[in-house]
């Protein structure tokens, strides 16, 4: 199949390491047909007062985030589709939600990834958002919030990185499957499916798998009539491009996927697999 990867970052974000240039010449390298950006626009940080190890996390600069980005995607149109989005972090604060529906009218993404990384006023990123948790609490807590991020009063075309908490989890077991949550995941994966949304498959597990989701979720999706994903790699670094990517398709073949969806301007592009 083509190649595609439509969730990276690049130093507009505030942890991205690598700058968009250097980003898209990597995707150029590996041969992608489309390729998408999507730095972060964390409004539920600005928000809700939420800080990254105890530090205000810096807010993008849109305007010049944007301008970047369109111009790059000029330079390499016909040689590969850059799409030009963002990544929303989710919380329910209406002054968050206005701000992401005042970015999406004033610049026009061509698309948006709904994430959800802040859960009682922490990033599940950082160990010490667990701190006095037990697991089952912690993880449905998460869940409950992104089944809450389905309903965004904004446009969105994927659900990122579901299973996000597990990523730094520190319990022995820290792995988010279907099993321990089957209500609350299918009412998030059948609310996807009714919603015409893309569930993506996300490479940057860290330590929990491959990808993220896991199989067992993917499957039950699958099962449940899901049949839009997408592969991001979640890069924040040029390096990182296309991580996982190989087992992810595999995976996704195995189950019985058709090919990858990309979002482009509204429109879902099925890029099927060889």
């Amino acid at each position: 199949m083509r190649f595609t990867d439509v969730h990276t970052h690049s130093t507009f974000s505030a942890d991205g390491k690598s700058p968009l240039g250097e980003m898209l010449a990597r995707a150029r390298q590996l041969g992608a047909a489309y390729y998408g950006v999507s730095d972060h626009f964390d409004y539920d940080y600005l928000a809700d007062g939420v800080l990254a190890q105890g530090k205000p996390v810096p807010m993008i600069d849109a305007p010049a985030y944007f301008a970047e980005a369109r111009r790059l995607q000029a330079a390499y149109a016909g040689e590969m589709r850059v799409l030009v989005g963002g990544e929303f972090g989710f919380t329910a604060t209406p002054a968050a939600q206005r701000m992401y529906a005042d970015v999406i009218a004033a610049f026009r993404p061509d698309f948006v990834v709904n994430s959800v990384h802040t859960v009682d006023g922490a990033d599940v990123w950082f160990p010490a958002s667990f701190a006095g948790k037990a697991r089952d609490g912690a993880y449905r807590a998460y869940l409950e919030k992104v089944r809450e991020s389905l309903d965004a009063p904004y446009a969105y075309d994927i659900v990122a990185h579901l299973g996000y908490i597990s990523r730094n989890a520190p319990y022995a077991d820290n792995l988010l499957r279907y099993a321990d949550f089957p209500d609350l995941l299918d009412d998030i994966l059948r609310t996807i499916i009714a919603r015409g949304s893309i569930l993506e498959v996300n490479g940057s597990a860290r330590g929990a798998g491959d990808f993220l989701p896991g199989r067992d979720i993917l499957e039950r999706y699958f099962a449940l009539g899901g049949r839009s994903v997408s592969y991001g790699s979640d890069a924040h670094a040029a390096s990182a491009v296309g991580q996982n990517r190989e087992k992810a398709v595999r995976a996704l073949k195995d189950i019985g996927f058709a090919g990858v969806t990309v979002p482009d301007g509204g429109v879902h592009i099925l890029v099927p697999f060889d």
